[in-house]
């Protein structure tokens, strides 16, 4: 079965592009699946996917200037010192998905991400060594957790992290590139794949 779709352009993308080709196509082409090694970056995406548990990430994505403006840019050392008058103000800002579970998750989180950098020396160390072997890796888009999913996610767990089920942790592994889940067909599959090859992973 394709997973795929034909845009205007003529170039055939992953199916859920579809749903708002105006939207998702730009994040699609520009960030989706490509390798990253920036902590800041990665903690604002572990936090959106989070944030998208049981919504669509188009939801998201939309609200995603109104995230950073909220959060400090996900500046996770910003984010750690927020206390419960930035609970109360998150919660009444609409631009946001108001959930106080969820915001609350993302502030201990930036915490532990503080911790983690004194531990492992950078986010990016930690997450990519997590990087699972070619073979370990699933038919694109055919599972939404992985061995490797539940693995990282049981670590974050035991150190201290919310908001980091195996689903959610995967999705976090496709948007940040440690796997190339575009669909096979995908126009943007090789280039992925080139830019994984060319990703200077971070020493462990």
């Amino acid at each position: 079965m394709d997973k795929t779709t034909q845009s205007l352009d003529g170039k055939r993308r992953c199916a859920w592009c579809a749903v708002a080709p105006d939207e998702l196509e730009p994040y699609h082409d520009s960030e989706w699946g490509f390798p990253v090694a920036d902590d800041q970056r990665l903690f604002e995406k572990i936090s959106l996917e989070g944030f998208q548990a049981g919504l669509s990430w188009r939801t998201i994505l939309a609200k995603r200037e109104h995230f950073r403006a909220a959060f400090a840019g996900f500046d996770f050392y910003r984010v750690a010192a927020f206390d419960e008058r930035d609970v109360e103000r998150l919660l009444k800002d609409a631009g946001i998905v108001r959930h106080r579970g969820k915001i609350e998750a993302v502030i201990n989180n930036a915490r532990r991400a503080v911790e983690m950098v004194e531990q492992e020396g950078s986010l990016t160390a930690y997450f990519w060594r997590f990087e699972p072997e070619a073979d370990e890796v699933a038919v694109p888009q055919s599972v939404s957790t992985s061995p490797t999913s539940v693995a990282l996610s049981k670590d974050l767990k035991k150190r201290g992290w919310k908001f980091v089920g195996p689903t959610t942790v995967f999705a976090f592994m496709q948007a940040m590139g440690m796997i190339n889940d575009h669909a096979e067909t995908c126009f943007l599959r090789p280039h992925i794949e080139e830019a994984r090859r060319t990703f200077i992973r971070p020493a462990h």
